[in-house]
């Protein structure tokens, strides 16, 4: 463990952010002099870094126990603060604990204890419950995008949680919307509020260049329109969110039997399934990803340029964290909404609206370039990205030019590989052992 705590601006260097944002740099500042603050900002502007910095400053080196905790709604929002926080080096260790991932593995995580565990309401309840880890010691308590913990129904778990700190006094609550009122569990006291909703921060760098286009359906059923828009755009890359987990898959399938490479994404899915999907969207082997309402927090996935409405939001805060997902950070994007017979745009746009209207005739999109390697063997293997890329190049005899994204998770890697290229490789990996073991190597499902 080091010695003192690594400076923020030493951190900024180390991720390659040359300048805080506004909203940032408040934070930070409020952070560092109260101990009890709102942050409520817009998805995508920053949010992660404008709590870990200050956290980071926080943690004591002596102490040999959990510091901090971070609740959140959703594993996805969970493996990416994990992600930010790894990339800090700030040289503590941190746990994720969640859903869907097995808990005896969490278990032995927490035996030596991390500085800072970062869980989903359940999952960290479940752990209190069987004494897996002591509260004694944790004096900073984050609720990231908190509202949404609370609109999923974890009030209970997170009233047990809450009461269980009896140490931390200082707690940041984060938002991308305003909640209508903070629940008496969470006991926040006299609260600094830092609210962006409504600055330039907004504009500059999260909705620059956003347009707002409605696509008018003639039918209740949008699926044709829903295909003709997406040869339209011939492979950019689209956010497609759907109300509801049958409607997902349906969407999907539509597209599949019509020659449209896609992937989807919802809560009724296994782990590995979802991740799986994820990482096919991002690396470029689907450049459409169809998805409930799941998708709209805690996924940072750069140069979106579609956020697809195929189901109008119910709301205007499910409209806004939609629409997050695009326009990131000085990024241009458009945000397209799908109108069905007998159904309106709902009179919360008030944004400036263009009608689109599309060509009778359609040309399939090409076909992605990419395929996508599954590798059953991650990071609990030890196993790493340069062990990848030295296996498939040397044994499976592929060029740099012909590897693309890689992620190690916990237990399996996912691989970016030219298609033209993924074949050959295939025959070349399958019986190979990778440092020394016998792996299993398959093209993702």
């Amino acid at each position: 463990m080091q010695e003192q705590n690594i400076s923020t601006e030493t951190i900024q260097a180390g991720l390659k952010i040359e300048v805080l944002n506004e909203m940032q740099l408040a934070a930070i500042a409020a952070i560092k002099d109260n101990n009890h603050v709102q942050i409520i900002s817009p998805t995508g502007s920053g949010k992660t870094l404008a709590f870990l910095l200050p956290l980071a400053q926080l943690l004591k080196p002596d102490v040999k126990n959990v510091q901090a905790l971070i609740l959140v709604p959703s594993r996805e929002l969970a493996l990416q603060i994990d992600e930010v926080f790894r990339k800090m080096a700030t040289g503590y260790k941190v746990t994720c604990c969640y859903g869907g991932h097995k808990r005896e593995i969490e278990e032995k995580n927490l035996v030596q204890a991390p500085a800072v565990i970062i869980g989903t309401a359940g999952r960290i309840a479940d752990h209190l419950r069987r004494n897996n880890f002591s509260t004694e010691l944790i004096t900073t308590l984050i609720l990231d995008e908190f509202d949404k913990s609370l609109e999923l129904g974890f009030l209970e778990e997170m009233t047990f949680i809450i009461k269980s700190l009896k140490s931390a006094n200082k707690k940041i609550l984060t938002s991308a919307t305003e909640a209508a009122s903070i629940p008496d569990f969470i006991g926040f006291d006299n609260p600094v509020q830092l609210n962006f909703t409504n600055t330039s921060l907004i504009e500059k760098d999260v909705y620059d260049s956003l347009v707002i286009i409605e696509l008018k359906s003639d039918f209740k059923q949008k699926f044709d329109i829903f295909f003709r828009f997406i040869c339209h755009v011939n492979n950019k890359s689209a956010i497609v969110f759907c109300n509801h987990r049958d409607t997902v898959e349906q969407a999907s399938n539509f597209l599949k039997e019509h020659g449209i490479v896609n992937v989807f994404y919802h809560g009724g899915m296994e782990q590995q399934e979802r991740e799986s999907a994820l990482a096919k969207f991002k690396n470029g082997s689907s450049s459409i990803l169809i998805t409930t309402d799941l998708a709209s927090r805690g996924l940072d996935i750069p140069d979106i340029k579609y956020v697809v409405h195929y189901d109008l939001p119910p709301t205007e805060a499910i409209y806004t964290h939609r629409n997050g997902r695009t326009a990131r950070m000085e990024a241009g994007g458009k945000v397209v909404l799908i109108v069905g017979k007998g159904e309106y745009r709902p009179t919360y746009i008030l944004d400036e609206v263009t009608d689109l209207i599309l060509p009778e005739e359609t040309e399939l999109p090409e076909k992605p370039k990419w395929s996508t390697l599954f590798i059953a063997a991650g990071k609990k293997d030890k196993v790493n990205k340069i062990d990848i890329v030295g296996f498939l190049s040397k044994v499976g005899m592929l060029k740099q030019e012909d590897i693309g994204l890689i992620e190690v998770k916990d237990f399996f890697s996912f691989v970016a590989v030219r298609k033209l290229k993924v074949g050959g490789a295939m025959e070349l990996i399958k019986d190979q052992k990778m440092k020394g073991k016998k792996v299993k190597f398959d093209i993702a499902k």
